[in-house]
């Protein structure tokens, strides 16, 4: 089926429309933009130049996607912003393109919920199945891997790596990286344990949540050191890729991880 485009909305001839899309009254569709199937824009959001969206996104009211990014040395420079499928771009939410010091692309995956207020800076990647609640800010360059939940106000600083399964709890300040199916809460924000909702709700196994429970106490609570620590949760856990998971994370850490509380 063809779109359907309100009277009343703009879309520049020089974008790329899908089956099934529809545009709502007094949105705003740029030049260079890719719009995939079945994907809906409601009344007065904006899809930026340089925007390319899969298939079955909903891209609520007020929402502006595609927007230049907040970067004093950014100059008007080709960048792009990529959203994958199935996502929900909540009310005035603001998601930006990617700067050259970034490679010129911020990335949205897909399954994941954005809800009203909501930021992406430029040159993030966000993957897959995450959840941002109201008013939750990422800063330029972020990274947050799938099925992570931020909750509302929260705040991620520059660079910064939110791990998988890993939740940031409201009003908190994330400054260094968050490790894969931790808790982190307060300003500034520390480790307070594994995520153990997210964890149930993932239906994971008594046995891997005991030993999550026992890579927090080592990596936090022992005076091992972090080398030995990580040798020896792959030697007594490797049999559970997410605890390897969880140890590759931490040595791949460029700011360093969060402390404890």
């Amino acid at each position: 089926m063809a779109a359907q485009i309100h009277p009343s909305a703009f879309v520049d001839s020089k974008a790329v429309i899908g089956e099934d899309v529809v545009i709502g009254p007094c949105a705003v569709v740029e030049a260079n933009t890719v719009i995939g199937d079945r994907c809906r824009i409601d009344a007065f959001a904006s899809v930026k130049q340089y925007t390319r969206m899969g298939t079955d996104n909903h891209i609520y009211s007020y929402a502006a996607v595609g927007g230049e990014p907040q970067d004093l040395k950014f100059h008007g420079e080709e960048s792009w912003l990529e959203i994958g499928d199935r996502n929900r771009i909540r009310e005035f939410a603001t998601l930006h393109r990617g700067t050259e010091g970034g490679g010129a692309k911020t990335v949205v995956g897909s399954d994941n919920l954005l809800m009203a207020y909501t930021h992406v800076a430029h040159d993030c990647h966000v993957k897959d199945g995450i959840i941002m609640s109201n008013g939750a800010t990422l800063a330029g360059h972020v990274t947050v891997e799938d099925h992570a939940i931020l909750a509302g106000l929260s705040a991620v600083h520059q660079f910064v790596r939110i791990g998988r399964n890993a939740f940031v709890g409201g009003m908190s300040g994330i400054a260094q990286d968050l490790p894969p199916f931790m808790l982190a809460v307060g300003n500034r924000a520390g480790v307070h344990g594994p995520n153990l909702v997210g964890l149930r709700r993932a239906k994971a196994s008594r046995d891997l949540i005991a030993a999550l429970k026992s890579a927090y106490r080592l990596i936090w609570h022992s005076e091992t050191p972090r080398k030995e620590a990580l040798e020896q949760l792959e030697y007594e856990y490797g049999n559970f890729p997410e605890v390897l998971n969880f140890v590759e994370f931490i040595r791949s850490s460029e700011r360093g991880i969060l402390s404890v509380e």
